[in-house]
């Protein structure tokens, strides 16, 4: 059995704030270390590939597979389909591992989607959108299913009747963008290595393989005019309003390449302009 786990970091437990998932004196890599641990320890003896997926992608320290061979680890940034790259069909299930809500979801940790600076919202054939949703059904194109989710009581929320037999461990309840309520960690460690070990009771056809119906249609809003006039002179884009654009396409590959082409430009651009 071959294992994909996209890593994110706003929707473990321990975190609350920007600081504690950006370099720095406060940066809680520690508590994304011991969760990921005990989601790896049932794992041992299947091969496994982590895309390291948030911010510069620089967050797992790969001495982890040293405690873990069987594990391969892809670092770093830009790259090609960011937090879902080396996804192919030779794998027979994902988990998506410390995800968080959508942009907009109330009481909800650090709530965004794919960037909390240039991005309000996203709608894809008019369903409101995650990072889970946007990132399962690229795995979708692959045939490969969503098995299991680690991440926050909002998220979960936003997920429901979208996947089967989808095993999902909550890490916290977020009571605001900064703030949660946090059971003790060995609880939480306990919950995640024994959700792990029932999901690998299940057969890869237990769970959704989850696609958008063709064609699909990507609504953007962004935090600004300034970002929609940036990202309106891309390839089959087009401007609804000030703040939003609008992407249609059969492939849905392309769609979500345009989600990310969206995500890099606007990031440049504000570093060029600070």
């Amino acid at each position: 059995m071959k294992i994909y786990i996209s890593f994110d970091f706003e929707g473990l437990g321990g975190v609350t704030q920007w600081s504690d998932v950006n370099k720095g004196n406060n940066f809680k890599q520690n508590y994304a270390l011991e969760q990921l641990k005990a989601l790896l320890k049932p794992l041992r003896e299947y091969e496994v590939l982590i895309s390291d997926s948030h911010g510069m992608g620089d967050n797992i320290l790969w001495e982890i597979t040293n405690e873990f061979p069987n594990v391969e680890l892809i670092s770093g940034g830009i790259r090609k389909y960011y937090m879902m790259s080396g996804i192919d069909s030779s794998f027979d299930r994902m988990i998506f591992f410390g995800y968080h809500s959508g942009i907009g979801e109330i009481y909800s940790t650090m709530d965004h989607t794919y960037s909390s600076s240039s991005i309000h919202n996203i709608w894809i054939n008019g369903i409101y959108m995650n990072e889970t949703l946007i990132n399962a059904a690229f795995g979708g194109l692959f045939n490969v299913p969503l098995a299991m989710v680690v991440g926050d009581d909002k998220l979960e929320k936003q997920l429901n009747g979208y996947f089967n037999n989808l095993i999902y461990v909550s890490t916290k309840e977020s009571l605001g963008r900064y703030s949660a309520r946090f059971k003790p960690m060995k609880k939480l460690l306990e919950e995640i290595e024994d959700a792990t070990q029932v999901m690998l009771n299940y057969r890869k056809e237990d769970f959704t393989v989850f696609n958008f119906e063709k064609p699909i249609e990507m609504i953007v809003e962004l935090s600004d005019t300034a970002k929609a006039d940036m990202v309106e002179s891309m390839p089959l884009v087009e401007r609804i309003d000030g703040r939003k654009i609008k992407l249609v396409h059969e492939d849905y590959k392309i769609v979500f390449e345009g989600l990310l082409a969206i995500t890099y430009i606007t990031l440049a651009a504000k570093y060029i302009n600070s």
